[in-house]
């Protein structure tokens, strides 16, 4: 099948369901354009900070879009093209979009609050602690896993048959992708400078943008650093520790709305490729519904296909960051919906990139993922007489992008998860331990330095638990949403059947991983550092996604509605299941 044909009917399903389903969403839950923000009211130019709706659509889409649409959907294509391409469209706006949509929404009718500040108000406090603890476990495996990818996206050097390091064919071009970055980060600081002095808007602040983006590249291209990929993950986690501390518009902000010319130039690269090339999906419409590198189609397919359906971890940048930036309620649909579909339409591109990439007779390309849509995206721009040497830095530039700004967004939330974990009302009178933990550079480091740890574990033994993990945070996540709607008066019809099968998939995958970890340890093939780590792990999520299903469930069937308007329960008017209980006592 012509793979322009696949993107053209993606695009207008995705676009299709963005004009009715998500408007119509919006109408049911109720939008306010002349409601004062939680950035408007509590701006502290750190945190909360109100921002042009562009520039949040940038910074949501920036942060989720990270290595999940290409990884997953390249990966998952073990089971053929059409199975994953109806995962994505189905998941994407039925799934996905519903739930960043409705994270966003609630937390910002909720004061900019977390997701796991809203469970306190609506479960109680003990969902909020559990819930706490699983973010933050979660983000960790998002830390090790994005992190290792970049590090050997970096990565100048290989290893030759003789066990010896030597410099790899793409050193040159890997290296400038490194140095692209760390420029992009000088950049990003001096365009957020510019922007807080003269509060650019409009074609203003895009020429500023895009000069600073251009200067990145042509910069990064023409001094490429040669490193190997531990010194590359040191200068990643030393980003990051930045990123997670410094305020959103001196360096999170601009860095992303950088990042989007580079995605959309990415997006544009890969679609004007499909269009004068239509290529032919060479993959496999069906294999079977067991794959010997992945498992059962049932759940593997939706584990793996993450980010480009649906993920926990949307709802983490939603209710943590996004949320906290939003000038006026109408940018809600466009941030949260929007973002989703933007998404998905860009897991589609990949999937046929890798089609296109794949050998006639359906044999899959050779290379990791990002290696596969990199070297096909790259073979595009070459089409229109872009050098190869260009080509080549600009995509491994974006697709490492894709992971590291997911990485500064995931350690900025895990940092803020664990403080709220440990967080009391009144920090001043607080014991100096509780102090000392709700220290934001304590809790940076603490944060990134187990992130570290599991980055010893590696990229691909971290992924399967990652991608479980990602999917019960957003069965979490839907169920949160559930108790929110009821107690308000909302509608939440839309959100059962997405956590109905997410509860199903994920439960069903950490299971199979659980019994495999075992397994491995049972046969003596198993280490400390890898399996060890990762059963730890494994036990952890399952224990505290199970009490927190079961602690939610008891607080939806105890929630009662008093005939409060949908508003009330933002204002702190409508009582909660917890609540209930605690009168009732």
């Amino acid at each position: 099948m012509n793979t322009l044909v696949i993107v053209l009917i993606a695009a207008v399903c995705l676009i299709a369901a963005y004009a009715f389903y998500g408007r119509w969403i919006a109408r049911k839950w109720g939008i306010d354009p002349k409601a004062k923000t939680p950035a408007v009211v509590k701006n502290d130019g750190k945190d909360y900070v109100p921002t042009n709706g562009w520039t949040v659509f940038s910074h949501q889409f920036s942060s989720i879009a990270g290595a999940g649409p290409v990884t997953g959907a390249i990966q998952a294509a073990v089971f053929g093209w059409l199975p994953v391409l109806l995962w994505v469209l189905i998941g994407g706006i039925f799934f996905g979009a519903v739930t960043d949509f409705g994270a966003l929404y609630a937390s910002v009718k909720n004061e900019g609050k977390s997701m796991g500040m809203i469970i306190e108000k609506y479960i109680g406090k003990l969902g909020k602690k559990l819930f706490l603890l699983f973010s933050w476990l979660f983000t960790l495996l998002v830390i090790a896993a994005f992190a290792d990818m970049v590090a050997g996206t970096f990565n100048a050097y290989t290893v030759n048959e003789a066990g010896a390091q030597v410099l790899a064919e793409t050193a040159a071009s890997n290296g400038a992708a490194g140095t692209i970055s760390l420029l992009f980060i000088a950049f990003a600081v001096l365009f957020g400078l510019i922007q807080k002095k003269w509060n650019l808007t409009g074609w203003k602040e895009g020429v500023v943008g895009l000069i600073c983006t251009v200067a990145a590249l042509g910069i990064g291209m023409c001094f490429p650093i040669t490193a190997n990929q531990e010194v590359w993950s040191y200068i990643t986690f030393v980003y990051i520790a930045f990123a997670a501390i410094l305020p959103m518009w001196l360096l999170k902000q601009p860095r992303d709305y950088m990042t989007t010319f580079m995605f959309i130039g990415m997006i544009a690269a890969a679609v004007v490729g499909l269009v004068v090339a239509h290529p032919t999906m060479n993959l496999p419409v069906f294999t079977s519904f067991h794959s010997d590198s992945l498992g059962d189609l049932f759940p593997i397919l939706f584990v793996t296909v993450a980010c480009g359906a649906v993920s926990g971890f949307h709802s983490l940048v939603s209710s943590g960051t996004s949320s906290k930036t939003i000038e006026n309620e109408r940018d809600m649909l466009k941030v949260g919906y929007g973002a989703m579909v933007l998404e998905s339409l860009l897991a589609v591109i990949a999937l046929c990139v890798a089609g296109a990439a794949a050998a006639s007779d359906g044999t899959a390309a050779v290379g990791t993922p990002f290696q596969i849509f990199s070297r096909g995206v790259a073979g595009f721009l070459e089409i229109f007489g872009i050098p190869s040497y260009v080509a080549q830095c600009f995509m491994t530039m974006c697709v490492s992008a894709l992971a590291l700004t997911s990485l500064d967004a995931v350690a900025r939330i895990g940092r803020m998860s664990f403080q709220e974990l440990f967080a009391q009302a009144d920090m001043k009178k607080a014991p100096l331990w509780r102090r000392v933990l709700c220290n934001t550079y304590f809790a940076t480091f603490i944060t990134l330095a187990f992130g570290f740890l599991l980055t010893k574990v590696g990229y691909s033994n971290i992924w399967p638990l990652f991608g479980s993990a990602n999917q019960l945070l957003s069965a979490l996540v839907l169920i949160t949403l559930c108790v929110f709607m009821k107690v308000t008066g909302r509608s939440n019809k839309m959100l059962f059947p997405p956590l109905i099968i997410m509860l199903c998939v994920t439960f069903t995958a950490l299971v199979q991983r659980l019994i495999g970890l075992i397994g491995a340890i049972q046969a003596g093939s198993a280490t400390f550092v890898t399996e060890g780590l990762q059963l730890i792990i494994a036990v952890l999520l399952i224990v505290l996604g199970v009490i927190i299903v079961v602690n939610s469930l008891k607080s939806y069937f105890e929630a009662k509605r008093a005939g409060e308007t949908p508003d009330a329960a933002a204002r702190g008017e409508v009582k909660s299941g917890a609540a209930l209980r605690s009168d009732r006592a």
